[in-house]
Protein backbone atom coordinates (compact mmCIF):
# COMPACT_ATOMS: atom_id res chain seq x y z
CA UNK A 1 0.00 0.00 0.00
CA UNK A 2 1.15 3.40 -1.20
CA UNK A 3 1.74 5.38 2.75
CA UNK A 4 0.17 9.10 2.45
CA UNK A 5 3.75 10.57 1.42
CA UNK A 6 4.05 8.79 -1.66
CA UNK A 7 0.73 9.13 -2.78
CA UNK A 8 1.63 12.25 -4.60
CA UNK A 9 -0.44 14.19 -7.10
CA UNK A 10 1.12 13.12 -10.48
CA UNK A 11 1.47 9.91 -9.61
CA UNK A 12 -2.55 10.10 -9.14
CA UNK A 13 -3.03 11.63 -12.42
CA UNK A 14 -0.53 9.44 -14.25
CA UNK A 15 -2.70 6.42 -12.59
CA UNK A 16 -5.84 8.04 -14.37
CA UNK A 17 -4.70 9.14 -17.96
CA UNK A 18 -2.18 5.76 -18.16
CA UNK A 19 -3.75 3.69 -20.92
CA UNK A 20 -4.85 -0.15 -20.77
CA UNK A 21 -2.21 -2.40 -20.63
CA UNK A 22 -2.71 -4.51 -24.04
CA UNK A 23 -3.94 -8.23 -23.34
CA UNK A 24 -1.13 -11.12 -23.82
CA UNK A 25 -1.31 -11.82 -27.13
CA UNK A 26 -2.84 -15.44 -28.21
CA UNK A 27 0.85 -17.37 -28.81
CA UNK A 28 1.66 -16.09 -24.74
CA UNK A 29 2.23 -18.71 -22.59
CA UNK A 30 -0.74 -18.56 -19.49
CA UNK A 31 0.87 -18.25 -16.02
CA UNK A 32 1.87 -21.19 -14.27
CA UNK A 33 -1.57 -22.18 -12.34
CA UNK A 34 -1.89 -24.57 -8.86
CA UNK A 35 -3.10 -27.96 -9.30
CA UNK A 36 -6.77 -27.42 -8.19
CA UNK A 37 -8.24 -29.51 -5.46
CA UNK A 38 -10.28 -32.21 -5.91
CA UNK A 39 -13.83 -30.91 -6.44
CA UNK A 40 -16.58 -31.14 -4.14
CA UNK A 41 -19.66 -32.36 -4.93
CA UNK A 42 -22.58 -29.80 -6.34
CA UNK A 43 -24.77 -31.27 -3.09
CA UNK A 44 -22.46 -31.22 -0.44
CA UNK A 45 -23.24 -29.71 2.57
CA UNK A 46 -20.62 -27.18 3.66
CA UNK A 47 -19.28 -27.38 6.87
CA UNK A 48 -17.82 -24.19 8.91
CA UNK A 49 -14.50 -23.49 8.19
CA UNK A 50 -11.86 -21.93 10.12
CA UNK A 51 -9.43 -22.88 7.14
CA UNK A 52 -9.72 -23.93 3.91
CA UNK A 53 -10.84 -27.68 3.49
CA UNK A 54 -7.32 -28.62 1.83
CA UNK A 55 -4.47 -27.06 3.70
CA UNK A 56 -1.81 -28.70 1.83
CA UNK A 57 -0.01 -26.34 0.07
CA UNK A 58 -0.40 -26.48 -3.89
CA UNK A 59 2.39 -27.28 -6.04
CA UNK A 60 2.96 -25.03 -8.77
CA UNK A 61 2.29 -26.58 -12.65
CA UNK A 62 5.20 -26.07 -14.76
CA UNK A 63 4.10 -23.90 -17.29
CA UNK A 64 2.34 -24.91 -20.03
CA UNK A 65 3.57 -24.64 -23.87
CA UNK A 66 2.28 -21.65 -25.66
CA UNK A 67 -0.61 -23.26 -27.36
CA UNK A 68 -1.05 -25.86 -24.79
CA UNK A 69 -3.40 -25.78 -21.73
CA UNK A 70 -3.13 -28.79 -19.60
CA UNK A 71 -3.66 -32.02 -21.43
CA UNK A 72 -5.21 -30.26 -24.42
CA UNK A 73 -3.87 -28.26 -27.33
CA UNK A 74 -5.67 -25.45 -27.66
CA UNK A 75 -5.67 -23.12 -31.02
CA UNK A 76 -5.72 -19.26 -30.61
CA UNK A 77 -6.85 -19.49 -27.24
CA UNK A 78 -8.53 -16.04 -25.75
CA UNK A 79 -7.54 -14.80 -22.01
CA UNK A 80 -11.05 -15.09 -21.12
CA UNK A 81 -11.61 -18.23 -22.09
CA UNK A 82 -8.28 -19.41 -20.24
CA UNK A 83 -9.99 -17.99 -17.65
CA UNK A 84 -13.10 -19.45 -17.83
CA UNK A 85 -11.07 -23.10 -17.97
CA UNK A 86 -9.65 -21.74 -14.68
CA UNK A 87 -13.01 -21.40 -13.21
CA UNK A 88 -14.05 -24.53 -14.18
CA UNK A 89 -11.36 -26.26 -12.81
CA UNK A 90 -11.78 -24.55 -9.15
CA UNK A 91 -15.31 -25.60 -9.33
CA UNK A 92 -16.63 -22.61 -7.49
CA UNK A 93 -20.30 -21.35 -8.12
CA UNK A 94 -20.55 -19.29 -10.83
CA UNK A 95 -24.51 -19.97 -12.11
CA UNK A 96 -22.94 -20.54 -15.57
CA UNK A 97 -22.00 -24.27 -14.90
CA UNK A 98 -23.54 -26.97 -16.96
CA UNK A 99 -26.76 -28.76 -15.02
CA UNK A 100 -26.39 -31.88 -13.28
CA UNK A 101 -29.50 -34.20 -13.49
CA UNK A 102 -30.42 -36.22 -10.66
CA UNK A 103 -27.94 -33.69 -7.94
CA UNK A 104 -29.71 -33.29 -4.28
CA UNK A 105 -31.78 -30.19 -3.64
CA UNK A 106 -29.92 -27.37 -2.06
CA UNK A 107 -29.71 -27.29 1.50
CA UNK A 108 -29.37 -23.60 3.49
CA UNK A 109 -26.14 -25.08 4.78
CA UNK A 110 -24.89 -25.13 1.53
CA UNK A 111 -24.46 -21.81 0.97
CA UNK A 112 -21.98 -19.49 1.60
CA UNK A 113 -20.79 -15.57 0.46
CA UNK A 114 -17.46 -17.00 -1.36
CA UNK A 115 -15.79 -19.97 -2.33
CA UNK A 116 -19.27 -21.75 -2.44
CA UNK A 117 -19.90 -24.74 -4.86
CA UNK A 118 -23.77 -24.97 -4.48
CA UNK A 119 -26.07 -23.85 -7.52
CA UNK A 120 -26.30 -20.09 -7.28
CA UNK A 121 -29.00 -19.91 -9.06
CA UNK A 122 -31.06 -21.54 -6.83
CA UNK A 123 -32.58 -18.28 -4.64
CA UNK A 124 -34.57 -20.12 -2.01
CA UNK A 125 -33.83 -20.98 0.89
CA UNK A 126 -32.35 -17.93 1.87
CA UNK A 127 -29.29 -18.24 4.38
CA UNK A 128 -29.17 -14.38 4.43
CA UNK A 129 -32.26 -12.60 5.22
CA UNK A 130 -30.78 -8.76 5.97
CA UNK A 131 -29.70 -9.26 2.28
CA UNK A 132 -33.07 -10.05 0.67
CA UNK A 133 -34.38 -7.03 3.06
CA UNK A 134 -32.04 -5.06 1.95
CA UNK A 135 -32.66 -5.64 -1.76
CA UNK A 136 -36.93 -5.08 -0.59
CA UNK A 137 -35.80 -2.19 0.83
CA UNK A 138 -33.42 -0.87 -1.78
CA UNK A 139 -36.31 -1.45 -4.40
CA UNK A 140 -38.98 0.01 -1.94
CA UNK A 141 -36.72 3.48 -2.37
CA UNK A 142 -36.75 3.62 -5.93
CA UNK A 143 -36.82 6.83 -7.53
CA UNK A 144 -35.85 8.51 -11.13
CA UNK A 145 -34.10 12.48 -11.57
CA UNK A 146 -36.94 13.15 -13.84
CA UNK A 147 -38.83 13.27 -10.89
CA UNK A 148 -37.34 16.18 -9.64
CA UNK A 149 -38.19 19.56 -10.40
CA UNK A 150 -34.93 21.86 -11.55
CA UNK A 151 -36.51 25.18 -12.62
CA UNK A 152 -35.55 27.09 -9.39
CA UNK A 153 -32.03 25.58 -10.09
CA UNK A 154 -32.04 26.69 -13.07
CA UNK A 155 -32.79 30.52 -12.47
CA UNK A 156 -30.56 30.67 -9.78
CA UNK A 157 -27.26 29.26 -11.54
CA UNK A 158 -27.79 31.67 -14.36
CA UNK A 159 -28.72 34.43 -12.09
CA UNK A 160 -24.73 35.99 -11.69
CA UNK A 161 -26.34 37.24 -8.25
CA UNK A 162 -27.75 34.14 -7.28
CA UNK A 163 -24.51 32.50 -5.38
CA UNK A 164 -21.18 33.45 -4.69
CA UNK A 165 -18.44 31.78 -6.12
CA UNK A 166 -17.67 29.74 -3.27
CA UNK A 167 -21.16 28.03 -3.68
CA UNK A 168 -20.52 27.58 -7.05
CA UNK A 169 -17.39 25.51 -6.61
CA UNK A 170 -19.12 23.29 -4.43
CA UNK A 171 -21.76 22.40 -6.69
CA UNK A 172 -19.17 22.32 -9.96
CA UNK A 173 -16.87 20.31 -7.54
CA UNK A 174 -19.31 17.67 -6.41
CA UNK A 175 -21.10 17.11 -9.87
CA UNK A 176 -17.54 17.11 -11.35
CA UNK A 177 -16.12 13.87 -8.18
CA UNK A 178 -19.74 12.47 -8.31
CA UNK A 179 -20.50 11.78 -11.74
CA UNK A 180 -17.89 9.57 -12.43
CA UNK A 181 -17.47 7.71 -9.23
CA UNK A 182 -21.07 6.42 -8.81
CA UNK A 183 -19.21 4.78 -12.43
CA UNK A 184 -16.16 3.56 -11.15
CA UNK A 185 -18.64 1.79 -8.65
CA UNK A 186 -20.47 0.30 -10.85
CA UNK A 187 -17.50 -1.00 -12.64
CA UNK A 188 -16.35 -2.98 -9.38
CA UNK A 189 -19.61 -4.26 -8.67
CA UNK A 190 -20.33 -5.92 -12.34
CA UNK A 191 -16.49 -6.05 -13.39
CA UNK A 192 -15.03 -7.50 -10.40
CA UNK A 193 -17.34 -7.92 -7.50
CA UNK A 194 -20.57 -9.70 -8.82
CA UNK A 195 -18.74 -13.02 -10.24
CA UNK A 196 -17.05 -13.92 -6.63
CA UNK A 197 -19.89 -13.51 -4.21
CA UNK A 198 -21.43 -17.19 -4.55
CA UNK A 199 -24.63 -16.46 -2.79
CA UNK A 200 -27.43 -15.66 -4.47
CA UNK A 201 -29.54 -13.65 -2.57
CA UNK A 202 -26.13 -11.23 -1.80
CA UNK A 203 -26.32 -11.74 -5.79
CA UNK A 204 -29.88 -10.23 -6.14
CA UNK A 205 -28.64 -7.19 -3.91
CA UNK A 206 -25.53 -6.35 -5.64
CA UNK A 207 -27.87 -6.18 -9.46
CA UNK A 208 -29.94 -3.55 -7.63
CA UNK A 209 -27.12 -1.79 -6.44
CA UNK A 210 -25.62 -1.70 -9.73
CA UNK A 211 -29.24 -0.31 -11.25
CA UNK A 212 -28.92 2.39 -8.63
CA UNK A 213 -25.74 3.30 -9.26
CA UNK A 214 -26.67 3.95 -13.00
CA UNK A 215 -29.69 5.78 -11.56
CA UNK A 216 -26.88 7.88 -9.68
CA UNK A 217 -25.11 8.87 -12.66
CA UNK A 218 -28.04 9.80 -14.52
CA UNK A 219 -28.70 12.04 -11.95
CA UNK A 220 -25.48 14.04 -11.92
CA UNK A 221 -26.00 14.01 -15.91
CA UNK A 222 -29.62 15.78 -15.48
CA UNK A 223 -28.10 18.22 -12.95
CA UNK A 224 -25.32 19.00 -15.26
CA UNK A 225 -27.93 19.57 -18.62
CA UNK A 226 -30.27 21.51 -16.68
CA UNK A 227 -27.96 24.02 -15.66
CA UNK A 228 -26.35 24.16 -18.55
CA UNK A 229 -22.86 23.41 -17.37
CA UNK A 230 -19.82 22.45 -19.95
CA UNK A 231 -20.38 18.57 -19.83
CA UNK A 232 -16.67 17.89 -20.98
CA UNK A 233 -15.40 19.78 -17.60
CA UNK A 234 -17.78 18.34 -15.70
CA UNK A 235 -17.30 14.67 -16.38
CA UNK A 236 -13.12 14.72 -17.53
CA UNK A 237 -12.37 16.62 -14.00
CA UNK A 238 -11.49 13.40 -12.48
CA UNK A 239 -8.96 13.57 -15.08
CA UNK A 240 -7.49 16.93 -14.43
CA UNK A 241 -8.35 17.92 -11.12
CA UNK A 242 -5.47 16.63 -9.05
CA UNK A 243 -8.14 16.18 -5.32
CA UNK A 244 -10.54 14.70 -7.21
CA UNK A 245 -7.75 12.17 -9.31
CA UNK A 246 -6.62 11.31 -6.04
CA UNK A 247 -9.58 9.59 -4.58
CA UNK A 248 -10.59 8.34 -8.00
CA UNK A 249 -7.32 6.76 -8.46
CA UNK A 250 -7.56 5.00 -4.77
CA UNK A 251 -11.00 3.23 -6.01
CA UNK A 252 -9.37 2.20 -9.06
CA UNK A 253 -6.34 1.24 -7.72
CA UNK A 254 -8.67 -1.33 -5.49
CA UNK A 255 -9.75 -2.65 -8.47
CA UNK A 256 -7.58 -3.55 -11.00
CA UNK A 257 -6.18 -6.86 -9.28
CA UNK A 258 -10.41 -8.49 -9.52
CA UNK A 259 -11.32 -7.13 -12.41
CA UNK A 260 -8.38 -9.27 -13.85
CA UNK A 261 -10.34 -12.30 -15.68
CA UNK A 262 -8.01 -14.61 -14.42
CA UNK A 263 -8.71 -13.47 -10.96
CA UNK A 264 -10.06 -16.52 -8.65
CA UNK A 265 -10.79 -16.77 -5.16
CA UNK A 266 -10.27 -19.38 -3.10
CA UNK A 267 -6.80 -18.81 -1.73
CA UNK A 268 -6.47 -16.97 1.42
CA UNK A 269 -4.26 -14.53 -0.11
CA UNK A 270 -6.77 -14.02 -3.00
CA UNK A 271 -9.63 -13.99 -0.66
CA UNK A 272 -8.00 -11.49 1.46
CA UNK A 273 -7.47 -9.46 -2.01
CA UNK A 274 -11.35 -9.34 -2.19
CA UNK A 275 -12.01 -8.64 1.03
CA UNK A 276 -9.72 -5.71 0.70
CA UNK A 277 -11.58 -4.88 -2.62
CA UNK A 278 -14.89 -4.70 -0.26
CA UNK A 279 -13.66 -2.89 2.62
CA UNK A 280 -11.72 -0.15 -0.15
CA UNK A 281 -15.17 0.08 -1.76
CA UNK A 282 -17.91 0.29 0.81
CA UNK A 283 -15.91 1.71 3.72
CA UNK A 284 -13.55 4.27 1.58
CA UNK A 285 -15.18 4.72 -1.54
CA UNK A 286 -18.88 5.08 -0.69
CA UNK A 287 -18.56 5.41 3.07
CA UNK A 288 -15.65 8.33 3.41
CA UNK A 289 -15.44 9.60 -0.37
CA UNK A 290 -19.02 10.70 -0.46
CA UNK A 291 -19.30 12.08 2.90
CA UNK A 292 -17.59 15.65 2.21
CA UNK A 293 -19.65 16.53 -1.35
CA UNK A 294 -22.84 15.38 0.63
CA UNK A 295 -22.90 17.49 3.48
CA UNK A 296 -21.80 20.77 1.35
CA UNK A 297 -24.84 20.07 -1.31
CA UNK A 298 -27.38 19.03 1.68
CA UNK A 299 -26.09 22.08 3.46
CA UNK A 300 -26.79 24.40 0.30
CA UNK A 301 -30.19 22.72 0.65
CA UNK A 302 -31.30 23.50 3.74
CA UNK A 303 -30.73 27.59 3.04
CA UNK A 304 -32.90 27.41 0.24
CA UNK A 305 -29.98 27.15 -2.51
CA UNK A 306 -30.01 24.85 -5.77
CA UNK A 307 -33.08 22.81 -3.63
CA UNK A 308 -33.32 20.13 -6.84
CA UNK A 309 -29.71 19.53 -7.11
CA UNK A 310 -30.01 18.88 -2.96
CA UNK A 311 -33.08 16.69 -3.31
CA UNK A 312 -31.52 14.57 -5.97
CA UNK A 313 -28.05 14.15 -3.82
CA UNK A 314 -30.87 13.70 -0.42
CA UNK A 315 -32.07 10.94 -2.40
CA UNK A 316 -28.30 9.83 -3.56
CA UNK A 317 -27.39 9.47 0.22
CA UNK A 318 -30.49 7.02 1.16
CA UNK A 319 -28.99 5.05 -1.46
CA UNK A 320 -25.83 5.04 -0.74
CA UNK A 321 -26.36 4.76 3.07
CA UNK A 322 -28.07 1.52 2.29
CA UNK A 323 -25.19 0.37 0.03
CA UNK A 324 -22.70 1.20 2.94
CA UNK A 325 -24.95 -0.95 5.28
CA UNK A 326 -24.95 -3.99 3.12
CA UNK A 327 -21.28 -3.48 2.54
CA UNK A 328 -20.53 -3.98 6.37
CA UNK A 329 -22.86 -6.77 6.19
CA UNK A 330 -21.06 -8.69 3.54
CA UNK A 331 -17.84 -7.88 4.90
CA UNK A 332 -18.64 -9.13 8.48
CA UNK A 333 -20.00 -12.26 6.88
CA UNK A 334 -17.35 -13.12 5.00
CA UNK A 335 -15.21 -12.63 8.51
CA UNK A 336 -17.40 -15.05 10.31
CA UNK A 337 -17.30 -17.95 7.67
CA UNK A 338 -13.60 -17.30 7.13
CA UNK A 339 -11.34 -15.85 10.38
CA UNK A 340 -8.31 -16.76 9.18
CA UNK A 341 -8.77 -13.85 7.09
CA UNK A 342 -8.78 -11.52 9.99
CA UNK A 343 -5.11 -11.69 10.72
CA UNK A 344 -3.63 -8.91 12.69
CA UNK A 345 -1.48 -7.83 9.66
CA UNK A 346 -4.55 -7.69 7.65
CA UNK A 347 -6.24 -5.55 10.24
CA UNK A 348 -3.78 -3.20 10.47
CA UNK A 349 -3.36 -2.66 6.91
CA UNK A 350 -7.49 -2.19 6.15
CA UNK A 351 -6.94 0.32 9.33
CA UNK A 352 -3.97 2.50 7.49
CA UNK A 353 -6.38 2.48 4.16
CA UNK A 354 -9.52 3.93 5.83
CA UNK A 355 -7.22 6.91 7.52
CA UNK A 356 -5.39 6.72 3.67
CA UNK A 357 -8.89 7.91 2.65
CA UNK A 358 -9.73 9.68 5.19
CA UNK A 359 -6.44 12.12 4.03
CA UNK A 360 -7.94 12.34 0.20
CA UNK A 361 -11.30 13.17 1.82
CA UNK A 362 -9.89 16.03 3.92
CA UNK A 363 -7.54 17.71 1.09
CA UNK A 364 -10.42 17.17 -1.15
CA UNK A 365 -12.49 19.54 1.62
CA UNK A 366 -9.66 21.76 1.74
CA UNK A 367 -9.54 22.24 -2.07
CA UNK A 368 -13.42 22.72 -2.11
CA UNK A 369 -13.96 25.22 0.66
CA UNK A 370 -10.50 27.29 0.65
CA UNK A 371 -12.92 29.70 2.86
CA UNK A 372 -15.82 29.20 5.03
CA UNK A 373 -18.92 28.52 3.39
CA UNK A 374 -22.57 27.64 3.87
CA UNK A 375 -22.12 27.77 7.62
CA UNK A 376 -19.02 25.10 7.50
CA UNK A 377 -15.03 24.97 6.87
CA UNK A 378 -12.68 23.27 6.27
CA UNK A 379 -11.62 22.50 9.66
CA UNK A 380 -15.53 21.54 11.05
CA UNK A 381 -15.22 19.32 7.41
CA UNK A 382 -11.79 17.39 8.73
CA UNK A 383 -13.60 16.82 12.51
CA UNK A 384 -16.57 15.05 10.73
CA UNK A 385 -14.35 12.99 8.67
CA UNK A 386 -12.66 11.94 11.61
CA UNK A 387 -16.08 10.93 13.30
CA UNK A 388 -16.95 9.10 10.07
CA UNK A 389 -14.00 7.19 9.59
CA UNK A 390 -13.80 6.15 13.25
CA UNK A 391 -17.56 4.85 12.65
CA UNK A 392 -16.25 2.76 9.64
CA UNK A 393 -13.48 1.16 11.62
CA UNK A 394 -15.76 0.29 14.74
CA UNK A 395 -18.64 -1.27 12.00
CA UNK A 396 -15.94 -3.58 10.51
CA UNK A 397 -14.33 -4.63 14.01
CA UNK A 398 -11.98 -2.02 14.64
CA UNK A 399 -9.84 0.60 16.89
CA UNK A 400 -11.18 4.18 16.34
CA UNK A 401 -7.97 5.86 14.55
CA UNK A 402 -9.35 9.41 15.76
CA UNK A 403 -10.30 9.35 19.34
CA UNK A 404 -12.52 12.11 20.65
CA UNK A 405 -14.11 13.03 17.04
CA UNK A 406 -17.45 14.14 17.36
CA UNK A 407 -20.12 15.36 14.85
CA UNK A 408 -20.39 19.01 14.08
CA UNK A 409 -23.18 18.03 11.50
CA UNK A 410 -25.75 16.48 13.42
CA UNK A 411 -28.19 17.26 10.86
CA UNK A 412 -26.96 14.94 8.66
CA UNK A 413 -27.35 11.77 10.84
CA UNK A 414 -31.58 12.77 10.98
CA UNK A 415 -31.18 12.53 6.83
CA UNK A 416 -29.88 8.98 6.86
CA UNK A 417 -32.86 7.85 8.11
CA UNK A 418 -34.08 5.25 5.50
CA UNK A 419 -37.89 4.82 6.51
CA UNK A 420 -38.83 8.53 5.62
CA UNK A 421 -38.20 11.12 3.37
CA UNK A 422 -37.80 13.92 4.45
CA UNK A 423 -37.77 17.62 3.32
CA UNK A 424 -36.02 20.12 4.80
CA UNK A 425 -37.74 22.38 1.99
CA UNK A 426 -40.36 23.59 4.14
CA UNK A 427 -42.45 20.13 3.81
CA UNK A 428 -43.45 17.66 6.11
CA UNK A 429 -42.37 13.74 6.69
CA UNK A 430 -43.90 11.29 4.18
CA UNK A 431 -43.66 7.87 2.77
CA UNK A 432 -41.25 6.66 0.47
CA UNK A 433 -43.77 6.07 -3.22
CA UNK A 434 -42.52 3.20 -5.22
CA UNK A 435 -43.33 3.56 -9.08
CA UNK A 436 -44.72 7.49 -8.94
CA UNK A 437 -43.25 10.81 -8.60
CA UNK A 438 -42.80 11.49 -5.02
CA UNK A 439 -45.29 13.90 -3.88
CA UNK A 440 -43.78 17.37 -2.14
CA UNK A 441 -46.07 19.28 0.21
Amino acid sequence: MLSWDEYNTDEALDAIKAKPQTPPSQNEAPAAQAEPAPAAPKHAVQEPVTAYADTTPATPAAAAPAEAIGDEVIADESLQARAERALAELDVATGLEELEMGAARIEVDDKRVINCRADVNQLVPFKYDWAWQKYLDGCANHWMPQEVNMSADISMWKNPEGLTEDERRIVMRSLGYFSTADSLVANNLVLAVYRHITNPECRQYLLRQSFEEAIHTHAYQYCVESLGMDEGEVFNMYRELPSIAKKAAWSLKHTSSLSDPTFQTGTPDKDQELLRNLIGFYCVTEGIFFYCGFTQILSMGRRNKMTGVAEQFQYILRDESMHLNFGIDLINQIKLENPHLWTPQFQQEVAQMIVEGTQLEIEYARDSMPRGVLGMNAGMMEQYLHFIANRRLVQIGLKEQFPGAQNPFPWMSEIMDLRKEKNFFETRVIEYQTGGALSWE
